[in-house]
């Protein structure tokens, strides 16, 4: 027993440690102070190896995002998914199962963004749309509505939709992956949320509903 929470504690240590390289990295990259990072051969061969990422990260495609870059991170120093709306379906906890389970990352971040044209779209839709961009909208459509009916200006809408977006991505990995929710609940992964500001470069962290809280899952 003393054991088990031992190692419980280490992995606890680890997820903060791994939260505080993520954060210190924005930090850099905000004030244009990025770290020298070692991508040639021997980093390679290195990597060739295996892996140990870090960290995981789940974030949304947009081409301004750019999780190595605005976290200052280097090859092999965190694991990432993406896909517009920083939604995720079984390939995508999948991915973070294999990261938490066998690489075992000790921290996911989900992380929005400011502007989420993908949220945006949500929010103005009048009818469904073409495609499996339909498949995104509806993983977006409870955030989207949850905003309208707080209401505010267009910007204030907007921002309702991004925080309760992540949220409902929260609340999805929690119901739908039985390993992620039993690695967090035991205390060897911690799972945090934030907003990355595509104009001033912050990551700025969000609460979430805390274990057994209820937020619905879509």
């Amino acid at each position: 027993m003393k054991k088990m929470r031992l190692l419980v504690a280490l992995a606890g240590s680890a997820g903060d440690e791994s939260l505080q390289k993520l954060m210190d990295g924005n930090k850099r990259y905000v004030e244009g102070k990025i770290a020298g990072k070692d991508i040639g051969p021997s980093k390679r061969m290195e990597l060739g190896k295996g892996q140990q990422p870090f960290a995981i990260v789940v974030t949304c495609s947009d081409s301004r995002i750019p999780p190595e870059i605005l976290f200052d991170q280097g090859i092999g120093d965190i694991f990432v998914i993406r896909v517009a709306g920083n939604v995720v379906d079984p390939i995508a906890l999948g991915s973070i199962e294999y990261a938490a389970e066998h690489l075992q990352s000790p921290l996911l971040f989900i992380l929005g963004h400011t502007k989420c044209g993908a949220v945006k779209a949500t929010l103005e839709a009048e009818k469904e749309p073409e495609g499996n961009i339909g498949a995104i909208v509806k993983k977006i459509a409870p955030a989207a509505e949850a905003a309208k009916k707080k209401g505010g200006t267009e910007d204030e809408m907007l921002e309702t939709a991004i925080h309760e977006n992540i949220k409902n991505v929260y609340a999805d990995i929690m119901k739908r992956s039985t390993i992620v929710s039993h690695l967090a609940r035991e205390g060897t992964l911690k799972i945090v949320a934030g907003e990355y500001d595509i104009e001033k470069g912050t990551v700025r962290l969000i609460d979430l509903p805390k274990t057994g809280e209820s937020h619905p899952a879509h």
